[in-house]
């Protein structure tokens, strides 16, 4: 069954423009730099990391996305275009696929799924455009301590002990999120469970004072649906 999900109204109109649905199994790509982008897809179940590789081997993730996230580049009535971008399962599950040409059809005809489109986009990039500040500004550590933030935001859930980011994270994960390596990640969690900021217990990280995290790179309280990993 089609699920909804964060979706507003008008985008829920996106699902009578499906074309098929697609499991992907874990760890397979949904799709990868270079493949042709005619496709936008819905999440129905599972997780995806959207990823970007860097010349020297690293991997960029950008996004987290869960059910009701749309997924995919966008090049709207220009000439067809290649994913700059990977997008692979860390869970196995399900998307519903939308052919460029169809939703392009679709879209000329309906003003108001236009502008929830363009609102989306613009969403998109204004996440970027914090992240991106964010490892900018405060280098290493900006990175990481803005990617546990959003991870909260994302995933959190309230306990005795503090929030618990109820995903489970290798330090390698970690790292891709802030385009660094897994030794830089290890150290800086090392130093914030020595400060008791943090607990990490396999692979889940239980956050204790979130507002030291936010006090160290200057954070300036966005609203949640910019600060976020999705």
């Amino acid at each position: 069954m089609l699920t909804a999900a964060t979706l507003s109204p008008n985008m829920n109109r996106l699902f009578e423009k499906v074309h098929k649905i697609k499991n992907i199994d874990k760890g397979s790509f949904l799709f990868e730099e270079g493949n042709s982008a005619n496709e936008l897809y819905i999440i129905q179940s599972g997780k995806f990391q959207i990823s970007k590789m860097i010349p020297d081997g690293r991997e960029l993730t950008i996004r987290m996305c869960s059910a009701g996230e749309l997924v995919g580049e966008l090049t709207l009535f220009s000439p067809a275009s290649q994913h700059i971008l990977n997008a692979r399962a860390s869970e196995s599950g399900s998307v519903a696929v939308i052919k460029k040409d169809q939703l392009e059809d679709e879209i000329s005809k309906d003003s108001a799924l236009a502008l929830e489109l363009v609102k989306w986009l613009s969403l998109q990039h204004r996440k970027s455009q914090t992240r991106f500040r964010d490892l900018v500004l405060h280098g290493k550590k900006g990175a990481l301590y803005s990617t546990l933030i959003r991870l909260v935001n994302s995933f959190g859930v309230k306990t005795e002990d503090g929030l618990k980011i109820d995903v489970s994270l290798t330090n390698q994960e970690l790292a891709n999120f802030c385009g660094t390596s897994r030794e830089v990640v290890n150290r800086l969690l090392s130093e914030l469970r020595k400060q008791e900021i943090i607990t990490i217990d396999k692979g889940y990280i239980t956050i204790h004072a979130l507002h030291r995290l936010k006090r160290e790179i200057d954070c300036e309280n966005c609203p949640i649906e910019i600060c976020n990993i999705e």
